[in-house]
């Protein structure tokens, strides 16, 4: 075997290992728990919990309204969704619960929704589905 075609198996064996250990379910919820302790999401939870708890359970929807459901982590979904209907606050929009679960990257869809919640109380809606619970 040549140099440069063992040194290629070399370098090919490495990506592997590399794409195992940030694809395997530990390095995945290693990443998610420093995602959602860091400074910022540290302070998007508190003022969106700040933002539902201030909230009236009864909400006035204009007539212009996407109404979506069961997004269950679905990113890349979730942003065709956005592009085709438009972005906050150009669009409103009322989800209908289940942001998270099935998809794989189901803590940057939450984080997503909570950051247009915050800056968009008077046209995004969530209700909360049997994901989401207290």
């Amino acid at each position: 075997m040549s140099t440069a075609s063992s040194a290629s198996l070399l370098t090919a064996k490495a990506k592997t290992q590399r794409l195992k250990r940030r694809t395997s379910p530990n390095s995945a919820r290693v990443r998610a728990r420093s995602l959602w302790s860091s400074p910022c999401s540290l302070n998007l939870k508190h003022q969106s919990r700040f933002v539902v708890s201030q909230s009236n359970p009864k909400i006035e929807i204009q007539s212009l309204t996407s109404t979506l459901g069961d997004v269950h982590g679905q990113f890349t979904d979730l942003l065709r969704l956005f592009e085709y209907g438009g972005f906050p606050p150009e669009a409103n929009y009322l989800f209908l619960g289940d942001y998270v679960d099935r998809g794989k990257q189901s803590l940057e869809t939450i984080i997503l929704l909570l950051a247009y919640k915050v800056k968009f109380k008077e046209n995004f809606f969530l209700l909360r589905g049997n994901h989401e619970c207290g």
